[in-house]
């Protein structure tokens, strides 16, 4: 993410300056030259724009990236997929700096350091030489008991398109021994309240019959191994492909 070319004039180049008697190693000083200049930018005396933001408003950047960043991995773009990484990477020394001098501040060496730890913890049958049979089991088993949750759809994402959302909540439904709840209420029309079924015979509207369609799909999608929302995007760009053809060749003319 950039910031817009009209809010800030252009701060001249400088080569990111080592902590004086650091030792350097190349494995690791390109990190902490890019969180230190990520820190003179949102400093006093660095970018205004960059200064002025905030978690809220830098969401929409986030997910922006996210995206730009799928697109490069799924179109085979290296090049794209090296500077996305680095745009999506800009945005997580971004919040952590804002972070860092707020109330409860933390850092983006807490947020490495508390990475860590995640993935240690959550990977004894790598680091603690368990015997595990069912690794997907023993995630979501790890992550009930950290986050303390009542229930297997705490932590989905609302933000997310809502056909990788569906995804989430049957993968998630049917890995929690909830699929046959998920069966029953595909196959039985909803009276609108949670836990009550209307009789065979009830009508449903338009947008009640699409949904029900479209979550079938995905459910179908589940159950084969598939990304329903890959496979979409996949579809989708076949599509553009031939209309972006027919625009040149309308543009073109007759040959």
């Amino acid at each position: 993410m950039i910031a817009p070319e009209a809010s800030a004039a252009p701060q001249p180049e400088q080569e990111p300056a080592h902590a004086p008697g650091s030792v350097h190693d190349p494995a690791t000083d390109a990190l902490r030259d890019v969180v230190a200049v990520m820190d003179r930018l949102y400093s006093p005396g660095g970018c205004p724009w960059d200064r002025e933001q905030t978690h809220e408003s830098l969401v929409r950047y986030l997910l922006e990236e996210a995206h730009e960043l799928a697109d490069a991995i799924e179109t085979g773009d290296r090049a794209g997929m090296r500077e996305e990484l680095g745009d999506l990477l800009l945005q997580v020394l971004f919040h952590a700096r804002i972070a860092s001098e707020e109330p409860d501040p933390f850092t983006v060496d807490d947020v490495a350091a508390d990475l860590a730890a995640k993935l240690v913890r959550r990977h004894p049958h790598v680091f603690a030489d368990a015997d595990v049979t069912d690794l997907h089991q023993q995630w979501d088993a790890i992550k009930k008991a950290e986050k303390q949750r009542s229930s297997v759809l705490e932590g989905i994402s609302h933000t997310q398109g809502a056909l990788a959302r569906a995804q989430k909540v049957l993968s998630r439904a049917g890995r929690g021994g909830l699929g046959d709840t998920v069966g029953a209420a595909l196959a039985a029309p909803s009276a609108g309240t949670p836990g009550e079924v209307a009789a065979g015979g009830a009508s449903t509207t338009a947008d009640e019959r699409l949904g029900r369609e479209l979550l079938a799909l995905v459910a179908r999608a589940e159950v084969d191994g598939l990304d329903a929302e890959a496979a979409l995007r996949g579809e989708l760009r076949r599509v553009e492909d031939r209309i972006v053809a027919a625009e040149t060749q309308r543009a073109e003319g007759p040959a």
